[in-house]
């Protein structure tokens, strides 16, 4: 294919994953772009759900039902609605492939083959994927998948928008939705603060972020939690070691884990503390991503999704630690202590977006209209820096060339962001245990 311009005349859509503020704000500035230049745009419906499925004669594609072509009037105001206006879904056409090598087989590739079809039988010249770490190696799959195409077969061009709440991604330093979600989910804290302060208790808030603490140290922040606990505090004070048995080769190893015990022990520390400050009320934060380190007899009951991630709504991480915690409270004081566990995190996905959220968004869907278009790239993720500027990393940059994973780009302990976390909290004799080197600024 060349890659002129001219090349690029229908553009397929696709949200993956979970919801996030400003969803729309990208689709809308990348169907807009695109309709502006005199090019068509089609919207697929929940993913990849449908396209991994297709076949032309059993299972072919409708219009109204599969996808949508988009006018310009469907756009109109669509920039701050929330939700996504083609839905979302987890479908996974990359399922059962661990390695480059296997991109060539064509039994493990039958789904991503299913999906070249469609978007090529619907005339379909680039993919516009828009998702997190999970979509995004679902489209250097595909991107990756299309070099073993026989010689002569189109080639479809393929740009990826970073989307998560989370913000756990490498090659951009915020991600669109993440500072909404904050925002929603602090206030939400203060309300539970408020709460704590009238009755004397605690909350122990568990808050969205599987695998890296953003959300919950910016929710802390933001809401003035006493405590915060992310994925990157698993340090050995908080952690137990346990013997597993590899599911693959069936031999056992010894891995960390997280101690309900030791976490427990911490926050009555914290209670203790606010107590001889005449403060009898608090809010701790905890990332839910520490569930994926509990123990196996927590975990073993529980469903995975396409992708192979634990369902961590179904463990109540808050709820877990919140009973620990009264227990050990009432083992160390003699007294009883209200602690309640909460979850949050759902039902900010789909908030109303902020005005950041929306502009980042925006650029970034004008992104994918102008890597594509203007500068002919193909494998490449939208990214900003500095005041909105728009570049484009390579997929090679963000996908681990051996394993094909993504790399997860966590909170660094000791870094100015942890640091601001924890010098906010109530501090107690354990405060610093986690820092990789002790506080010496005033």
């Amino acid at each position: 294919m060349s890659n002129s311009k001219d090349s690029i005349n229908r553009v397929g859509i696709i949200f993956s994953g979970g919801p996030a503020p400003a969803a729309n704000a990208v689709i809308a500035a990348a169907a807009t772009s695109y309709l502006e230049d005199g090019r068509e745009v089609v919207g697929f419906f929940h993913g990849y759900s449908s396209l991994q499925h297709y076949d032309a004669q059993s299972a072919p594609l409708v219009e109204g039902e599969h996808y949508r072509v988009f006018h310009e009037k469907d756009l109109r105001g669509l920039r701050n609605q929330r939700g996504i206006i083609i839905g979302t879904a987890r479908a996974n056409p990359g399922k059962g492939i661990h390695c480059r090598e296997e991109l060539a087989d064509e039994r493990k590739t039958e789904r991503l083959h299913r999906v070249y079809n469609a978007l090529h039988d619907l005339k379909i010249d680039a993919l516009i994927s828009i998702g997190g770490d999970d979509t995004l190696k679902t489209a250097n799959f595909f991107y990756e998948f299309q070099k073993h195409l026989p010689e002569g077969m189109p080639r479809i061009r393929v740009t990826h928008v970073p989307k998560t709440i989370d913000n756990d991604y490498h090659g951009i330093d915020f991600t669109f939705g993440f500072f909404t979600a904050v925002d929603f989910m602090a206030k939400e804290l203060m309300n539970l603060r408020a709460d704590a302060l009238a009755t004397s208790g605690y909350y122990i808030v568990e808050a969205m972020g599987r695998k890296a603490g953003w959300l919950s140290y910016g929710i802390a922040i933001a809401g003035e939690a006493s405590l915060v606990i992310g994925v990157e505090d698993l340090v050995d004070s908080l952690c137990i070691k346990e013997e597993v048995q590899d599911s693959e080769s069936g031999e056992s190893r010894t891995v960390k884990k997280l101690s309900l015990d030791a976490v427990a022990e911490r926050i009555v520390d914290l209670i203790l503390t606010r107590e001889t400050r005449k403060k009898h009320y608090g809010t701790v934060v905890l990332a839910e991503g520490l569930a994926e380190a509990l123990s196996e007899r927590y975990l073993g009951h529980i469903a995975r999704d396409e992708h192979g991630h634990i369902s961590l709504g179904q463990i109540n991480l808050g709820k877990l630690v919140a009973d620990a915690v009264a227990k050990r409270f009432e083992n160390r004081t003699g007294r009883a202590k209200k602690v309640t566990g909460i979850q949050v995190g759902y039902e900010a996905r789909c908030s109303p977006p902020h005005a950041f959220d929306v502009m980042l968004g925006s650029q970034l869907g004008i992104g994918a209209y102008r890597g594509i278009v203007e500068k002919g790239l193909d494998g490449h993720m939208v990214s900003v820096t500095g005041q909105l500027d728009l570049c484009y990393v390579p997929f090679s940059k963000l996908i681990n060339q051996d394993t094909m994973l993504t790399e997860v780009s966590f909170v660094e302990p000791g870094s100015d962001f942890h640091r601001l976390a924890r010098f906010l909290e109530t501090r107690t004799d354990h405060s610093y245990d986690w820092l990789p080197s002790p506080r010496t600024e005033s």
